[in-house]
This record gives C-alpha cells, sequence and structure tokens, in this order.
C-alpha cells in the first residue's frame, strides 16, 4: 500500500553515482517503488563516462526536477561524494536517507526505517539502520549480512562499522552535527562517521534486523559483505599489515574535531582509548578496558584483544 501522509515527513535520498550505468536502472525503480511516498532524490555524480547522466537525465525527466536533482560530485572519492551530500546547505528534509547506485530496496524500506524515527525526540540525534541481503550481480540471494545484537553505541563504533551507508536513514539532529564536521573530514567511510557522530553526541541507534536492502555483490564493489569466513580472514590480513591501526589513526583524528559536541562519558572514552594506543603492553591493555571498546561478536572480540597485544590497535 503506497503511503503518502507528509505528516510522517519528507525525505531527502542521497545518492551517489560513479559509472554506474549497469544497474543504476534497478535501484531508481526501487526508490520510485517505495511504500513511502513523501521523498525527493538528490544525486551527486562524480564524473561519470559511460550512461549514467543520460539514465539519470531520463529519471529527471520521468519525475520532474523537483523531485530528482542532478549535481556534480567533488570527485574525491565516495566518501567525499556522500558527506558533500550530507553537508550540502540546498537540501532540506526532516529526514535522510543514503543511497548506492548498485542496490535494490525493499518496499517498505523508507516505511520501515520511519516507524522507529518517528518516535524520536526532534531534537535527539537518530539514526537508523540495519542488515542487508547479500545478491549477485542477477539479483539472486546469495545470504545476509551479519545479525548483530549488542546495543549499538559508541564504544563499539570507536572500533567497529555495524552497517552500510545504504541501510541509514537519520534525522536532522543528527545531521547538524556532521555539518559542523563539514565535508571535507578525512574518515575511513562515511558510515562508519555517521555511527561514529550519531553515539558519540549522545543520538540513538536503531539495528534493524529484518533487510530491506539488496545489497549486491558484483566484481567493481567499493566494499564488499563483511560476512563469513572469507571476510574474516580479509580482516585477519589487514590487522596484521596494519590496516585497521592506521584507520584508526584517521577516524580518531576526525573525533577530535568533533570534541566539543561529545557527550562526557564518550570523552572519557575517546581518551582512554587514545592513550591506551600509545601506551605499553600492560598499559595498552587497561586502557583499552577502562574505554570499554568492544565489537559485536566473541570472534570480533578476541581479534580485538589480539590487536592490542600486537599493538596492532
Amino acid at each position: 500500500m503506497r503511503v503518502n501522509d507528509r505528516s510522517l515527513g519528507s525525505i531527502a535520498i542521497l545518492l551517489c553515482t560513479m559509472q554506474g550505468q549497469r544497474y543504476l536502472h534497478e535501484q531508481l525503480d526501487s526508490i520510485v517503488q517505495q511504500t513511502y511516498t513523501n521523498w525527493t532524490i538528490w544525486v551527486s555524480d562524480d564524473g561519470s563516462a559511460d550512461d549514467t547522466q543520460a539514465i539519470l537525465a531520463q529519471y529527471q525527466t520521468k519525475l520532474g526536477p523537483a523531485r530528482l536533482s542532478i549535481h556534480s560530485g567533488p570527485a574525491e572519492g565516495f566518501v567525499a561524494n556522500f558527506l558533500s551530500l550530507t553537508c550540502k546547505a540546498g537540501i532540506t528534509a526532516d529526514y535522510y536517507a543514503f543511497a548506492d547506485q548498485d542496490d535494490v530496496w525493499e518496499p517498505d524500506k523508507l516505511t520501515r526505517a520511519l516507524q522507529w524515527l518517528q518516535t524520536m525526540p526532534n531534537h535527539l540525534p537518530a539514526l537508523y539502520c540495519g542488515r542487508t541481503s547479500s545478491v549477485d550481480a542477477n539479483n539472486r540471494d546469495i545470504g545476509f549480512s551479519p545479525r548483530y545484537t549488542k546495543p549499538p553505541c559508541f564504544a563499539n563504533a570507536l572500533v567497529q562499522s555495524i552497517a552500510g551507508g545504504n541501510t541509514m536513514l537519520f534525522n536532522n539532529a543528527a545531521r547538524r552535527f556532521l555539518r559542523k564536521a563539514g565535508p571535507d573530514i578525512k574518515v575511513v567511510s562515511h558510515d562508519w562517521w555517521v555511527y561514529m557522530v550519531v553515539t558519540g553526541c549522545g543520538g540513538q541507534v536503531f539495528y534493524d534486523l529484518q533487510p530491506t536492502v539488496r545489497y549486491r555483490q558484483h566484481d567493481n564493489n567499493l566494499v564488499g559483505t563483511s560476512s563469513g569466513w572469507a571476510a574474516g580472514m580479509v580482516r585477519l590480513r589487514m590487522l596484521f599489515h596494519g590496516r585497521f591501526k592506521s584507520w584508526n589513526d584517521i577516524n580518531l583524528a576526525a573525533l577530535q574535531n568533533m570534541r566539543a559536541y561529545l557527550t562526557p562519558e564518550n570523552k572519557y572514552r575517546l581518551d582512554e582509548f587514545t592513550r591506551a594506543r600509545y601506551s605499553g603492553l600492560v598499559a595498552r591493555l587497561a586502557g583499552m578496558q577502562r574505554s570499554g571498546i568492544h565489537r559485536q561478536t566473541l570472534l570480533g572480540n578476541i581479534g580485538l584483544i589480539a590487536a592490542g597485544i600486537l599493538n596492532k590497535i
């Protein structure tokens, strides 16, 4: 059933594209077919040389320029592209949804997210996110993203990104903090950054166990699935090669720019984690414990402790 109750709020869908011609039709169609219809699409194209812009123009003609607006991206990668849309002054709505160019949304994606977001006070930063259904290049089911059950929080966000940006919707209170950080902040990924900022600034996060996005796995994926033994081995190799440590360097430097907006408890967690990383073994492990950092699974926490012992944190 189509829902167009404007009292539930408007949604700005932030869609970033780059050489997306192969799957873009399917993603745009899945947005048009949403049961909740009070939305606009804001596209930032990072300089596509294929038929992406022609496809966007076709849908703009169909929907109208007031419903689908096309802009040029910063051409500095997908993270900068999404942050440029997140912070773009001309975009105004009650809620904001990230969209990747190659996924397929289930018809109730927006409706389901709004059901939770509507329960949050307007002044409180709120982020909806969740699991995805993994599909192959032909949109055939191949599995699901991990099922995380620990409550989302800043202590988790410091060391783990639990949900893809393609599942995320957030409110204006969350966006205000993201705009304070600005579009040029250097972070590992836009979705991890949103998780850290919302939890760090005292907001609420809901991780939905019901997948509403069909996350396409294909050869040109910038970020692949995070589930399964193969993905675990990739993370282990990255740990030993220092990738996790370098990611923490980037994210913690960015969080220092937001320090004034963090809750006192989360300032403490940030400081303890930061000091621990530059301490000797015993002090490092003790500082990690005081900070409360943790991942969502037993194996993940074993890996986190191993990282601390090996000074790869």
